[in-house]
């Protein structure tokens, strides 16, 4: 198997911020405590800037709005005050992440809605990257927040009394939405976002397995190529309609299995494999970033960072599951351009390559190896410009796709990255070197001009 690169037409950069967390609502509290205690700080900055977003179902069904004028509503099992937002600013500014954050819109609340907003404002300055209106508002008749029919003209007309609302007591506030729940229903959506209320950026969701689905999810359809084509035809569906509408577009929650992950797929390395693959298609595709959802409480569904017990979650002390290790070997790619790889083979495998151009002229390969142990290794060739003459590798693995344990980066297991000593590459005349393969592994080949 044969790559060739076109490196005279680099994509988009990708943005220094793109990786990020998405957390439920309900766990604001809690997350945001550990900006005074707990190695999530460290754990973040070692992924370089990035956004922290909070939202989901929670941000519509359990939790409100509370202050000296906003008593907590009969509906809401939980309150946010302006104490927890402040929290949140420690954790913002230590960590250098920023935060976009879901005000609910199931109860249709727009005084307390400003109130939130303006609060948030005061508490994150700077650090507020823009306030959603709603969790998958398009999904709402569906689970009986609204009355059929719900349109995006019903939805807009709410939106906008909210956002007048806002804008009374915190002019200036960044909007961004919609939030759909998928591609399918976001090009309408963000169409008519677009023009009737102008969001700073466009936002939606992406599970590429659902818990309802028949047959049920396994990790041998979450790695195959039939999921992986229907994701690049979701991602175009995104990024047509954000072009279209010349705004950026942010993924701010996906993940593996949709209703908070599976266990023995969502929690195994094959996730890691899942995501620094669609990670890199994300970043190919032009996107403005993407937020992994994340539960630190519950280690058995889908998230990259969990306590492991009721103490440690208390005290901040969360361990890196496999999908951390793909956000490592992602931060590799910031900053740089996607280039065209062309791929060419006579011995079909199920290998996904793709290639980014650094600013220095580093060219980083990451090919995506999705066989089942136990097939036989895949020899890339790559065919170089003669200008490189010098390569580094980074591999991910474990003892299988489905172990909950023994993730390797580079041969670490403790969430930090070591880089293998470069090796010349031989002067021959077509500029080539061949890697090593083997099934169920990432490797990221890094090449030197």
């Amino acid at each position: 198997m044969s790559v060739s690169f076109d490196l005279a037409r680099p994509g988009k950069r990708v943005p220094g911020d793109f990786l990020g967390l998405s957390f439920e609502a309900a766990s604001l509290a809690q997350v945001a405590r550990y900006g005074e205690r707990g190695n999530l700080v460290a754990l973040l900055r070692s992924l370089g800037p990035g956004v922290l977003r909070f939202g989901g179902v929670t941000s519509d069904t359990q939790v409100a709005w509370t202050d000296a004028h906003t008593p907590l509503p009969a509906w809401a099992s939980q309150g946010l005050d302006e104490h927890q937002l402040d929290e949140l600013r420690v954790l913002a500014a230590r960590s250098g992440w920023r935060v976009l954050l879901t005000i609910g819109l199931a109860h249709f609340q727009p005084r307390a809605a400003a109130r939130e907003a303006a609060a948030a404002k005061r508490a994150l300055g700077a650090w507020l990257a823009g306030i959603e209106l709603g969790n998958e508002p398009d999904t709402y008749a569906r689970h009986g927040f609204r009355t059929q029919p719900w349109t995006f003209a019903h939805y807009e007309a709410q939106v906008s009394a909210y956002r007048r609302a806002i804008d009374a007591v915190a002019p200036g506030l960044a909007l961004v939405g919609p939030d759909a729940s998928g591609s399918l229903v976001f090009e309408n959506w963000a169409r008519d976002a677009t023009a009737r209320y102008r969001p700073s950026m466009l936002t939606g969701h992406h599970y590429p397995l659902g818990c309802h689905n028949i047959p049920a999810p396994t990790i041998t359809r979450l790695l195959s190529p039939k999921i992986r084509r229907a994701e690049e035809t979701s991602l175009h569906r995104y990024l047509r309609a954000a072009h279209r509408a010349h705004l950026p577009f942010r993924l701010d929650e996906a993940n593996t299995v949709s209703c908070g992950g599976q266990a023995g797929i969502s929690d195994r390395f094959a996730s890691a494999l899942w995501a620094i693959d669609y990670i890199a298609h994300t970043m190919t595709a032009g996107a403005a970033g993407i937020n992994l959802q994340a539960n630190p409480s519950k280690c058995t569904g889908y998230t990259p960072l969990c306590a492991t017990s009721t103490r440690a979650l208390a005290d901040g002390a969360l361990t890196p599951h496999p999908e951390w290790y793909a956000l490592l070997m992602a931060r590799l790619l910031l900053g740089s351009r996607p280039v065209r790889a062309t791929v060419s083979t006579t011995t079909p495998a199920d290998v996904d390559a793709l290639a980014f151009l650094a600013p220095d002229g580093v060219l980083r390969v990451l090919a995506v190896d999705d066989e089942p142990p136990g097939a036989r290794h895949v020899k890339l060739r790559l065919r170089l410009p003669r200008r490189y003459r010098r390569t580094g590798t980074l591999a991910l693995s474990a003892p299988s796709p489905s172990a909950a344990s023994g993730v390797h980066l580079d041969g670490e297991t403790n969430g930090q990255r070591r880089a293998r000593a470069a090796a010349k590459l031989p002067a021959d005349s077509e500029s080539t070197t061949s890697v090593d393969l083997a099934p169920s592994t990432a490797t990221m080949v890094a090449v030197t001009p």
